[in-house]
């Protein structure tokens, strides 16, 4: 089996290699990270400028790994389309320092880089950890949680077009409550704008992290249920919500579809 593993934090991120400690036990890896931090870059791709893919031997001789100098999407889609000769079984996004909850999959270039995956209709996880910074973090602990996830995601088929997010606690896997598949707990507003004043008078607006200080969530969904103690998978799709209401809003617009052309006899 072959993965592509990538991330937002930077290919020098202590939790790509973690990740890939876990990965080998399953197969063959490629790495294809950012050459530094992409955090809260969402799906953004580089329109703009080159891409440059350096290989790198972080990880050893039978690690494939290139950083580039773009966005998680572009390490995923350059991965894909130039860098591996074979497609990969799977992609992994992680092991990402901060949970993604909630509204953080629209901002996480952790989740962007699965979705990536995701339109290529190849398997694909993201994987956070809820510690807010690298300081102090046994790796062995998170790494023990993801064997988990990991072995029971390969025994299953992921369905195309759907991508999972995974949000492992700093547990020991004897304190950890187990696995949790729930909803994105949507009302959650985690990220919130303050001001500051400056000595001239002006006033800047920073975005606050309000993590460790919620208090409002719902019990069952990914922020509660992290929070209570278990390792949260969330499966997401894009397709679906289209097809659902693509014949509910052709009644609001009063739109028709042609009709179908006769089929003509051939005597």
């Amino acid at each position: 089996m072959k993965f592509l593993v990538t991330n937002d934090d930077g290919i020098f991120a202590p939790g790509v290699a973690a990740l890939i400690e876990v990965l080998q036990h399953f197969g063959e890896i490629y790495v294809v990270c950012p050459d530094q931090e992409r955090s809260a870059i969402s799906h953004s791709i580089t329109l703009r400028q080159p891409l440059k893919a350096s290989t790198v031997s972080l990880f050893g001789n039978n690690v494939h790994a290139w950083a580039v100098n773009g966005t998680p999407a572009d390490c995923v889609k350059l991965g894909l389309e130039v860098l591996m000769k074979d497609t990969p079984d799977f992609v992994v996004s992680g092991i990402n320092i901060g949970p993604n909850l909630g509204r953080d999959v629209y901002y996480s270039g952790t989740m962007a880089a699965a979705a990536e995956a995701s339109l290529f209709n190849i398997p694909s996880i993201a994987v956070s950890l809820d510690r807010l910074n690298h300081k102090g973090i046994d790796f062995q602990i998170p790494k023990r949680l993801f064997y988990q996830v990991i072995e029971s995601l390969l025994g299953n088929k992921i369905p195309q077009g759907v991508f999972v997010n995974v949000n492992l606690p700093y547990l020991k896997k004897e304190h950890c409550l187990g696995m949790a598949v729930v909803p994105l707990d949507l009302t959650v507003n985690r990220y919130k704008f303050v001001g500051l004043n400056d000595p001239y008078g002006q006033v800047y607006y920073w975005l606050k992290d309000h993590l460790p200080q919620l208090a409002n969530f719902e019990k069952e969904g990914d922020y509660g249920k992290l929070r209570a103690g278990y390792i949260t998978v969330t499966p997401l799709e894009g397709k679906v919500s289209q097809r659902k209401n693509i014949r509910k809003f052709e009644r609001w617009m009063n739109t028709k579809l042609p009709p179908k052309p006769k089929e003509e006899k051939i005597l």
